[in-house]
């Protein structure tokens, strides 16, 4: 409101300046009196006022105006919010409204498929329960032929004298033949695994007696290899031995030659040599005695030379 005022103001302040501008005077304003350009002046400022009052005037309308005008829109906006807050207050009841009717629709679906499907087990039950029906009936009609039957057998067999001793006999033959199956099932259930457990033990000694096989069968092997092992072994001895044999053969030979040097080297220095078995000691005296030998005989020729 304020604001507005200063804009009022503003307004009439400046169409004020422009009312009171003050024009160049013309070229016929100089016969006018002073007096006649006071009334002159004076007129014009009424003007102005008058122009003034009817501008505020105006202006007091156009504000007025304004106010009706926003006081209007202010209202507006009012009933506006006031109707946006029911339609969303609308909407929010009517999601609720949609979401408790889904709900029950779905509740009610769901009762609906759990009714069917009783409906289904009883239909099946029914069902069931008319074919055990005829089933029986079919039973009674069946052992109708039998209830004849014993009466008959009690008009001919006097051992007997109800219906209900023949079934008592009946019964007690079929607990006493129920017996003798079981007694003959557990029999042949003993034998069964009686030959189970031979079988079993058949089969482990099957295999005790393959695996010792494949034993032997590897130790023969082994043995076969060994046995070649050993033969060669045999024959590098046997090679060993008659090498052996050669050169020990050629070392008694060197031996006696040996031994017949040193005797001819010992006789041929008057037995100065000391006799000894020792080959290598003999192979050393006969060395010598060639090294000596050969000393002498390349002195000889030296000395022929300087006596000549």
């Amino acid at each position: 409101m304020a604001s507005n005022l200063a804009n009022v103001e503003e307004y009439f302040r400046v169409n004020m300046e422009k009312k009171l501008l003050i024009k160049a005077p013309e070229q016929e304003d100089h016969d006018l009196t002073p007096a006649t350009k006071l009334l002159e002046k004076r007129r014009e400022m009424q003007e102005v006022e008058n122009g003034l009052h009817q501008q505020k005037e105006e202006f007091a309308l156009k504000i007025e105006s304004l106010a009706q005008r926003r006081e209007e829109l202010a209202r507006k906006e009012t009933l506006l919010k006031e109707s946006l807050m029911k339609f969303d207050k609308f909407l929010k009841e009517n999601d609720a409204k949609r979401s408790r009717a889904m709900k029950k629709s779905l509740d009610e679906r769901k009762t609906r498929e759990q009714k069917e499907g009783e409906i289904q087990n009883l239909r099946e039950n029914m069902t069931g329960l008319f074919t055990k029906k005829d089933r029986q009936t079919k039973a009674v009609e069946t052992n109708l032929a039998y209830q004849r039957y014993l009466e008959a057998v009690l008009e001919t067999v006097e051992e007997f004298g109800e219906v209900k001793d023949i079934i008592g006999r009946f019964d007690t033959l079929a607990a006493t033949n129920s017996e003798l199956v079981d007694r003959a099932r557990e029999a042949q259930e003993r034998t069964e695994k009686d030959r189970a457990g031979f079988l079993h033990s058949t089969e482990e000694k099957n295999n005790i007696m393959l695996n010792y096989n494949n034993d032997i069968a590897k130790l023969q092997t082994r043995l076969e290899e060994l046995q070649l092992r050993s033969a060669k072994w045999q024959s590098e001895c046997d090679q060993t031995m008659n090498n052996a044999t050669q050169k020990s053969l050629l070392l008694g030979q060197i031996k006696m030659a040996t031994n017949n040097l040193f005797n001819l080297v010992k006789s041929h220095l008057n037995n100065r040599l000391s006799g000894t078995g020792d080959t290598v000691m003999q192979l050393d005296k006969i060395q010598q005695f060639i090294m000596d030998l050969s000393d002498i005989t390349s002195d000889v020729p030296g000395t022929r030379a300087a006596l000549t």
